[in-house]
């Protein structure tokens, strides 16, 4: 049952048929939708299929798989997104360049970090925080399995970014935490939660996350603000203020009338009845476009000053490079018994968010060392940058597969002693290494199957 004073705030935004419309579809089954990584080019469902219209990688599923069972989406092959708020991709081609430095702010569990991971590419870099400790794991967890290594993840307040990077990011992010209104047919406590005064309070909050996060974007930068909820007060009111307090323009995002996005004033909202997802609502909007210089400075101009520690020597590392595809592209760093890499391009600006902040994750691991010997980590298996061929390799059969994914020890006859690549469909899923009698299985424990 849908609150009373939800359905009252409705009409003031909406015409009584829209609103009966509106309250219809939230009664109604939720729609699955996916966005396949660029690790695959082929759907692996049986279910019937529609495109997203503003996402040429989004796809509607005519029933609801369990993905549990599927081993294509423990190796990072798809992300199980919500439609409506896949055109984040849009807002990007249209106003962010690839070589862009991005702060997602508010990013687990991660659609719309990997989203913008896989935007940008090899050519710009992407800080994705949580400030709640118990999202930021599953939040490293799917950056780690969608395998770019142009991401570095965070555990930091949102003031932290505005007081020590001022100016150094050329597109924020804030997916901002809300009332939830556009989850009610997906999260029946999303309506049990439902107060006026909580959406009083989440205004509230959404504006403290504004302004302290406001100073790191550059003058010329790019603002996007998101909720997943329908009410004026958290949406328009709230862009409203960033452009009229903080300082910014507010942009269009041109797209076809067929999508069925509802023009907001500002901004964009996405209607679970004229349009195929959940409620969601958008805005793009640009830093100081008056009387103010948004010449864009050289990206390793803008960051503060700091002393870099000495480089440690790494332990392996003519064994490492041959691990990659592209070995010049990465800076690594051994920490503790770990080593990892990461772009190359940004390694000033790496060291010194790894100095200043904490990092959950950066790049992607490569090794870890145990004792004489130097084992591979399993986000190595999930990295593109992968040499698929500096491992022996055994494909796994379905049940095979699960088996390792719920960590289990594995018999592989004929492999060689040693660390093995195991694949399913051709996709790498981790390493096992091969004692003779059996295969060790180096999956992640805290990333098993617990329940199938």
């Amino acid at each position: 049952m849908l609150p009373t004073d939800f359905i009252e705030n409705l009409h003031e935004m909406l015409s009584p048929d829209e609103v009966q419309q509106l309250c219809q579809a939230l009664e109604t089954t939720p729609i699955t939708s996916i966005r396949l990584n660029d690790k695959i080019d082929y759907l692996t469902f049986d279910a019937d299929t529609d495109e997203v219209p503003w996402h040429e990688d989004g796809y509607y599923l005519s029933t609801r798989p369990q993905f549990t069972l599927d081993p294509l989406f423990h190796a990072g092959c798809y992300y199980v997104q919500e439609a409506s708020s896949m055109f984040l991709e849009e807002v990007l081609r249209q106003y962010v360049s690839r070589d862009s430095v991005v702060l997602d702010l508010c990013a687990a569990p991660g659609g719309k970090s990997t989203l913008i991971s896989q935007y940008i590419g090899s050519q710009g870099l992407l800080v994705s925080n949580e400030v709640v400790r118990q999202r930021v794991f599953i939040l490293s967890e799917n950056v780690q399995k969608w395998g770019n290594g142009n991401t570095v993840v965070t555990h930091n307040q949102a003031a932290d970014f505005g007081m020590r990077l001022p100016n150094v990011f050329d597109c924020i992010l804030v997916d901002a935490p809300c009332s939830g209104e556009g989850m009610f047919r997906k999260d029946e406590g999303a309506i049990a939660e439902w107060t006026e005064d909580n959406v009083d309070a989440c205004v509230e909050r959404q504006r403290k996350i504004l302004e302290d996060v406001w100073d790191a974007l550059r003058p010329g930068g790019i603002m996007i603000y998101s909720t997943c909820t329908f009410n004026p007060w958290e949406n328009e009111e709230n862009a409203n203020w960033i452009a009229e307090t903080l300082g910014a323009e507010v942009l269009n995002v041109a797209h076809p009338s067929a999508w069925g996005i509802t023009p907001g004033a500002p901004g964009y909202h996405f209607y679970p009845h004229k349009t195929r997802g959940e409620g969601f609502y958008i805005c793009a909007l640009r830093k100081n476009f008056k009387g103010v210089d948004t010449t864009v400075r050289p990206f390793s101009d803008r960051l503060p000053k700091y002393k870099p520690s000495a480089p440690q020597p790494i332990e392996g590392v003519s064994v490492i490079k041959k691990w990659l595809k592209h070995p010049d592209d990465w800076a690594m760093r051994q920490q503790d018994r770990f080593i990892v890499a990461y772009p190359a391009k940004y390694k000033e600006f790496i060291d010194l968010l790894s100095k200043h902040f904490i990092c959950i994750s950066i790049g992607f691991g490569l090794g870890e060392i145990r004792g004489k010997n130097l084992v591979p980590q399993h986000a190595l298996a999930m990295a593109k940058d992968l040499c698929t061929s500096a491992f022996p390799r055994a494909e796994l059969s379905l049940e095979q597969a699960l088996a390792y994914l719920r960590t289990e020890a594995l018999s592989l006859p004929n492999l060689p002693i040693g660390v093995v690549l195991v694949t399913y469909d051709n996709v790498p899923l981790g390493f096992v290494k091969n004692v003779g009698n059996r295969c060790n299985n180096l999956y992640p424990k805290e990333w098993r199957i617990r329940k199938l």
